[in-house]
């Protein structure tokens, strides 16, 4: 298996692959011509977003600047928006259902690291993120690594979520807990 699954499919993997590090470079590469050449959202933005992050339905749009470490393994549905300063570690799938919005800020971690210290010097791993659909995620929340949150929930700001959250709730804090049920 290559690093690569091994990245995909949540083993234990060694970052600094020619493979990874050529796919790493290609995201800057874009991100660097979405964050500081157009900066604006103009039809050469939304070509780069395109190419960096393919598996996208309709009206998808991010606001720059943006930031995430591959972009092929972020998959969204229709009418994504992402705001400004938003980061998203896609080591891992990232699934982002329909009618879901990013305030600024947003961080997304697929990203771990092993407990043992001399593990860690050389691998990583990483677990995937789903989010469904007409989901709300607050400014400056923290999605951490291996987390569902269902659909119809709203995270508040600042939130930093730990735990799946089960849908068509309101979750807030840190760590992000259930305060209520919302009116679906």
């Amino acid at each position: 298996m290559t690093e690569k699954e091994k990245m995909i499919t949540g083993e234990h993997y060694s970052a600094v692959d020619a493979t990874l590090i050529k796919d790493r470079r290609r995201a800057k590469n874009l991100l660097h011509r979405l964050n500081i050449t157009e900066y604006r959202i103009t039809k050469k933005a939304r070509e780069i977003i395109q190419e960096l992050i393919p598996n996208t339905g309709d009206k998808f749009y991010i606001e720059p600047p943006f930031h995430c470490d591959y972009g092929y393994n972020i998959y969204c549905g229709e009418n994504v928006y992402f705001n400004v300063n938003c980061v998203v570690l896609d080591c891992a799938p990232i699934t982002i259902g329909s009618n879901v919005f990013f305030a600024p800020g947003v961080h997304l971690y697929t990203a771990t690291h092993p407990l043992d210290a001399i593990l860690r010097r050389t691998h990583e791993s990483a677990l995937p993120i789903t989010i469904g659909d007409d989901c709300w995620i607050g400014g400056n929340s923290v999605i951490c690594p291996g987390i569902t949150i269902g659909k119809g929930c709203v995270i508040g700001a600042g939130s930093v979520v730990t735990k799946d959250i089960p849908e068509n709730t309101l979750a807030v804090g840190n760590p992000a807990k259930v305060i209520r049920k919302l009116n679906q």
